[in-house]
């Protein structure tokens, strides 16, 4: 604690030195931000004597990032995954940051009253480590689907790059999407009101609750109530009347089932609604109807007109599914074509080719839409934009935000720097000295693409919290330079996407820690602390599970592994088989590829119509986020779609229009009291009950075969015993 302490006084003594509190006090009297929405919400004003990395920063940040991390990588193998995010920890350390700050003796332990830049710091550090691993997909999917494991080490090695490779990037992106005014990050600026609201008095009125009273109330009250369809009545969870009416009737089920078309079924479980999509209670109501659009038009009319008329030869696979299969029908084994883990040209010919569903066919080609469109979308749209954003950052221009924060010493790039290349080469040496079959030049290709695109992709993310993803780019490309290699194309892609994604997910967190006007030193070490702990915590829990729980991601009930099972079809789809056998020339599939086509158009005349029609309808179409709309199923599924509009519906519009000021105070805290209240009783309910084979006693709300056929048939393939 004596280096944190003379750390602490090195950088107050130079923030004394550079920063004048009197002349500060004139110049926020002038200025603000030039943009209005952040001069109305982020303050402009700083006190600079404020600690941050304090003790009760290292004891929460550690504790959160451990429980946080802990809690998103168990619930990730449910069949409805919980993800505990920043708003959570941002009002549960509230409470306990103000009790450490009354019980710890004055001293260092204790530098004084609880302050907003200790709480920024502990919300940065858990949010780091709220994100569960991409790559623990590629090590579940190893295990479980390829019989692989090549040891703790090499794990831990891989989502260690795969995690901080993009931290090294976000240091260099910083003059270009942290520090120019015009570099909004608007998902921020929510965050930014939280922590500014439970910094500042509460205005009560006689009677009034506060945010907290009404925080702790929900939480209790969802936490009680969700053991109900948690353990005593799962049958709520997925009320598929239509299904009842006719329950041997494939096409009803097909139609009504809860993981066919899921028309009609209701749920009341808050798990069930956000588990896929998020809280409905945070995403604005024109982006819900967009996302409603684009569901119905995909889900409940593509997808039934291609079934039932049997694109593809439809009818032979269940209508909604990931699953792989062969012409007959079957599951498709892709160890039955593999020899050493990679495509055996023989054995593929003498099995037969892959099929998929036509539902699994239209996503990827409504992603390939969704991933044009964004391009076009963007350069219509914004263009202007974004070149004069460009320009702001090449001159430097500051705002007050900007200038304030020059009173603390500034990470030097070279701390960026020598993480970058340090994770860049760890992940070539993991490759090269565990069997990847990722050769050294396919790492530095994933790594190139990834800082090809991370800038522009940035800019477009900075100003319309719209983020392209690079998964299907990275899946083509190393498809076609390395067929028949499963896992070195999951590899490739985790280096180049997920680095990308990580990257920006840091820089958004610098950002805000910009608004709030934290030391950038210790905004890193804070970032640092959480990625650290989220790489060990999301290993272990995952080798808890697939070691404790038999039939994790293929029988298991309580662990089926969605996200995992469609990861493996991808890594099938694009590593066995290759986009060129595929989608290629003389593919049955091959028609797919002109959704790209499709996507770079349909912008087009919408732009224009917003030109001619002068309608506010029209202003709130928007092509990317409709295209996109269904971009989680699979593995979300129909029901999760329509019930998360419903409350989207009632909350974003309902409440917002009619219940105005309820709906400013309380929606955001509801929305982490439910997500917390829910995230607590499901993780006791397994530990008391599930972990010790505790089941309710049968009854009618305890049935799994109210709609026996379902429309979706589909057995994954068996696991595969491991081999060191």
């Amino acid at each position: 604690m004596s280096e944190q302490k003379q750390e602490y006084i090195t950088e107050k003594e130079h923030v004394e030195e550079k920063f004048d509190v009197e002349r500060t006090s004139v110049i926020l009297d002038e200025e603000n931000s030039p943009i209005p929405e952040v001069a109305a919400i982020v303050p402009n004003t700083d006190d600079p004597s404020l600690p941050s990395l304090t003790f009760r920063f290292w004891i929460m940040a550690t504790g959160f990032s451990v429980l946080i991390s802990f809690c998103n990588q168990f619930f990730w193998f449910r069949q409805d995954p919980i993800s505990i995010g920043m708003s959570v920890v941002q009002l549960l350390a509230y409470p306990l940051g103000k009790f450490m700050a009354r019980v710890l003796p004055t001293g260092i332990l204790n530098p004084g009253p609880f302050n907003i830049k200790e709480h920024v710091c502990i919300a940065l550090a858990a949010n780091c480590a709220s994100g569960t691993a991409y790559a623990m997909d590629i090590i579940v999917i190893q295990r479980v689907f390829y019989g692989q494991n090549f040891g703790f080490l090499a794990n831990f090695l891989l989502i260690l790059t795969t995690q901080l490779l993009g931290f090294g990037l976000a240091g260099v992106l910083r003059r270009y999407l942290v520090y120019p005014a015009a570099m909004v990050w608007p998902a921020n600026l929510v965050q930014v009101a939280l922590f500014s609201t439970l910094h500042k008095d509460e205005d009560l009125a006689r009677g009034q609750w506060s945010r907290y009273k009404f925080f702790m109330i929900a939480f209790a009250t969802v936490f009680l109530y969700e053991w109900i369809p948690t353990f005593i009545f799962p049958v709520i969870g997925a009320l598929a009347w239509v299904c009842w009416i006719k329950p041997e009737s494939i096409v009803v089920t097909q139609i009504g089932g809860p993981s066919g078309l899921g028309f009609g079924v209701i749920t009341l479980d808050w798990n069930v609604i956000t588990a896929w999509l998020g809280s409905p209670l945070v995403v604005p109501w024109w982006a819900q109807v967009n996302i409603g659009i684009g569901f119905f038009l995909i889900a409940w009319i593509l997808v039934p007109i291609t079934y039932y008329t049997d694109v593809w030869e439809a009818k032979k696979f269940p209508i909604v599914t990931p699953g792989l299969f062969r012409d007959n029908g079957d599951s498709y084994d892709a160890t039955a074509v593999l020899t050493s883990g990679v495509l055996n040209e023989t054995l593929y010919e003498a099995y037969g080719p892959l099929r998929i569903s036509t539902f699994f066919a239209l996503t990827y080609g409504i992603g390939f839409a969704g991933l044009t469109s964004m391009l076009s979308h963007t350069w219509l749209y914004h263009r202007h934009k974004l070149v004069a954003q460009w320009k702001q950052s090449r001159e430097h221009s500051e705002d007050i935000h900007h200038k304030l924060m020059q009173a603390y010493p500034e990470v030097p790039d070279w701390w960026y720097i020598a993480i970058f290349v340090s994770m860049i080469i760890v992940a070539i040496v993991t490759c090269e000295v565990w069997d990847y079959k990722l050769p050294w030049w396919g790492v530095i290709l994933a790594v190139v693409i990834c800082c090809i695109f991370v800038l522009p992709v940035g800019l477009i993310t900075a100003l319309t919290n719209q983020m392209p993803g690079l998964n299907i780019i990275t899946e083509y490309v190393i498809g076609y330079a390395l067929p028949g290699h499963p896992i070195a194309n999951i590899t490739f892609k985790t280096l180049g996407y997920i680095s990308m994604t990580q990257a920006l997910t840091f820089v958004g967190d610098l950002k805000l820690g910009h608004y709030m006007k934290v030391p950038p030193r210790s905004m890193f070490w804070a970032q640092i602390l959480g990625t650290l702990i989220a790489a060990l915590v999301n290993l272990l829990t995952a080798d808890w599970l697939l070691s404790s729980q038999q039939g994790v991601c293929t029988t298991s009930v309580d662990f089926p592994c969605p996200y995992a099972g469609t990861f493996y079809s991808a890594s099938v789809i694009w590593g066995v088989i290759s986009p060129q056998r595929m989608f290629g020339s003389g593919s049955m599939y091959n028609v797919v590829n002109y959704f790209f086509i499709i996507g770079l158009i349909l912008p087009i005349p919408f732009y224009y119509l917003k030109k001619w029609v002068k309608s506010s309808w029209v202003e709130f179409i928007h092509l990317p986020v409709l295209l996109t709309a269904t971009g989680m199923m699979p593995p979300a599924q129909a029901m999760n779609y329509t019930n998360w509009l419903v409350m989207g519906f009632i909350f974003q519009f309902f409440a917002r229009r009619y219940h105005a000021e309820w709906h400013l105070r309380f929606t955001y805290v509801l929305s982490s009291a439910l997500d917390s209240g829910t995230a607590f009783c499901v993780l006791i309910s397994f530990f008391i009950f599930t972990n010790r084979n505790v089941s309710m006693p049968n009854w009618w709300g305890t049935r799994t075969d109210l709609c026996p056929l379902d429309g979706n048939s589909y057995t994954p393939p068996a696991a595969i015993p491991t081999s060191s």
